[in-house]
């Protein structure tokens, strides 16, 4: 349900608006007169003799032209929704066939948008003529390398709330940790020390993982109803070991939420138990293997799926769908499948670069790598393999110097290259013995690359800064940060597009190039990665009666191939930055949200 003050707010942000869907007699007439207005508005805003701040006027000129793509004929067939006939019920109050999931985040949106259009964001309201700009010369630098403090002072403030597995208390905590699941669990440092005793003690029930750590009834409730829906659940000991013994979640809130499911996420699996590949299949992998174990989404590259299971599961895994259980028995491809597979790749001479994932292939015994690697490495047109896993992340005592020693002997400069693509989440993950993980593979002479997912736990403010900023000192290169999925169990875990539209620009901007590397994108079903930070690849078409956007997705051969393009209906701005203000954040340092399209 919406607030009905909200309706006054909103045509009181311009009258005339209200006026022209009061005049119309019909939805038909109310978009015309809608169209008339943007359109005489817009040239208005053209003109030489109009006077406005620069960043303001692009602004407007921008929520100008969203406002009217969203009253279009086209975005009401594309997102089944008609804004038009909604604005022109609410104008007229007519009150009784109203949506039913109308609420305040839709007119949040639209009175944003509105005041985008009228001039009035108070983006700029209380911004000065900076100092700088009225001098030159070194008195003129002078007042900008001041102005630049200011700025890196606030970036300081934020990144002081995130404390990482490097710093000494963490690492003084981890240690107390360590003892205690040691203790518990029977275990010796030579024990904690081999990867192969947590494969064999991986925690899998709400017993075991509560003599380790404080759960909370909502998490062992959650757990208990994923082991008896069969859903995969397991954590590793060193893992556990990161999390808190309380269970506020205050530092651990990104581990705990990693690996402990919602309870709407296990309800959303359990309720499609048999027909998950349907449910699922967000990225329509089935649509994109032309043969066992692989996906091809592009013309160089193909997915390589030798192991279908990990040391632990990841709660929004890109493949959820299909992994049975940790450490499955059945996740091993053969050895006769994994040959087609490379077979079919032999035969497909424009994949010049492999991605072996799953899965963790690193969780693979080192002779079974060691195979894979080698029969890839005989195709004379592949010339760089990819490793992805989370195996440092998560399991950093299976980087052994046999296994890196495997890997390095196919890293040839010159012919053939071999990366490792990992997946941290959070500073709170990055600790000395992840960081000793990723330099065997430097000092070896491979380059190492994260992918982020950005969900609820890591979008505050600088908190992705904090990531980027110890990943690189540890040796890793920010490569991609993923828009969470919009998968119907996951969605505790989505955050709108918009912000992450916003930390690119507002935070990640600030610090320096090599800290910034990484690519934001949205992953296409179907069709791959779809790179946000260019407008020209996505638009936003309506905004829906609950305060959710709808946004076109462009494939990412749009100039080069004739594809269709790919409707999402987004997470609410509103539920969103309820939900930090809950957390505890000051929403209003988020308020140029809205102005991300």
């Amino acid at each position: 349900m919406f607030d009905h003050k909200y309706v006054d707010i909103l045509f009181s942000v311009n009258p005339t608006i209200k006026s022209l869907l009061k005049d119309a007699l019909s939805v038909a007439e109310a978009r015309q007169f809608l169209f008339t207005y943007i359109n005489e508005y817009s040239i208005v805003l053209q003109r030489k003799s109009y006077k406005l701040q620069p960043l303001e006027w692009d602004l407007r000129r921008t929520s100008i032209q969203v406002l009217r793509k969203m009253i279009s004929p086209r975005s009401e067939r594309l997102s089944n929704f008609s804004l038009v006939s909604l604005l022109w019920k609410l104008a007229n109050e007519k009150y009784d066939n109203l949506p039913e999931d109308l609420s305040d985040g839709f007119f949040e949106e639209l009175i944003h948008l509105l005041k985008g259009v009228h001039g009035k964001s108070g983006i700029y309201s209380h911004e000065k003529v900076p100092a700088f700009s009225q001098l030159s010369g070194r008195e003129a630098a002078i007042k900008r390398s001041e102005q630049l403090d200011q700025m890196a002072a606030i970036g300081k403030k934020y990144l002081k709330r995130y404390p990482t597995g490097l710093d000494e208390h963490i690492i003084e905590r981890r240690r107390q940790n360590r003892r205690r699941i040691m203790e518990i669990l029977g275990a010796t440092d030579d024990d904690w020390n081999n990867y192969h005793w947590h494969i064999r003690h991986v925690i899998r029930n709400a017993d075991t993982l509560g003599e380790l750590i404080d759960l909370t009834e909502e998490e062992r409730h959650a757990i208990n109803e994923a082991r008896a829906g069969r859903l995969p659940f397991g954590i590793t000991p060193y893992y556990v070991s990161l999390m808190d013994k309380e269970a506020d979640r205050k530092d651990d809130h990104a581990i705990r939420a990693q690996v402990i499911p919602p309870m709407n996420y296990v309800k959303a699996m359990l309720a499609n138990r048999d027909n998950r590949n349907d449910q699922f299949d967000f990225m329509l992998e089935n649509d994109t293997s032309p043969t066992d174990l692989i996906t091809r989404r592009y013309p160089n590259i193909c997915i390589l799926k030798p192991f279908n299971t990990c040391s632990q599961i990841c709660v929004y895994c890109q493949r959820n769908w299909e992994i049975d259980d940790v450490l499955d028995e059945h996740a091993l491809a053969t050895k006769s499948n994994i040959l087609k597979a490379i077979q079919w790749i032999k035969e497909h001479e424009y994949i010049d670069e492999i991605l072996v994932t799953g899965g963790d292939p690193l969780v693979m015994s080192d002779d079974r790598l060691d195979f894979i690697l080698s029969e890839l490495s005989k195709i004379e047109h592949v010339e760089r393999i990819r490793i992805g896993s989370r195996t440092p992340v998560v399991l950093p005592q299976r980087i052994t110097d046999d296994l890196v020693a495997i890997i390095s002997k196919y890293h040839t400069p010159g012919r053939r290259e071999i990366i490792l693509v990992t997946h941290y989440e959070h500073p709170y993950e990055v600790t000395p013995e992840s960081m000793n993980a990723v330099q065997k593979f430097k000092r070896s002479g491979m380059s190492v690359y994260n992918q982020a997912v950005f969900t609820v736990e890591n979008s505050r403010r600088y908190e992705l800064v904090a990531l980027r900023r110890t990943l690189r000192l540890i040796g890793v290169d920010p490569y991609y940060t993923f828009n969470t999925k919009g998968k119907k169990e996951t969605q505790n875990y989505r955050v709108p597009l918009a912000r992450l539209m916003q930390e690119v620009k507002e935070e990640a901007r600030l610090t320096p190039g090599m800290v910034r590397t990484d690519e934001p994108v949205y992953n296409v079903p179907r069709l791959g990665k779809n790179y946000i930070r260019a407008q020209q690849n996505h638009s936003l078409i309506t905004i829906l009666p609950n305060g959710s956007r709808v946004y076109e997705f462009h494939p990412w051969e749009k100039k080069l191939a004739l594809v269709d393009t790919f409707i999402d209906i987004d997470v609410p701005i509103y539920d969103y930055l309820k939900e930090l203000e809950r957390r505890g954040e000051d929403i209003r340092d988020y308020k140029t949200i809205w102005y991300y399209y």
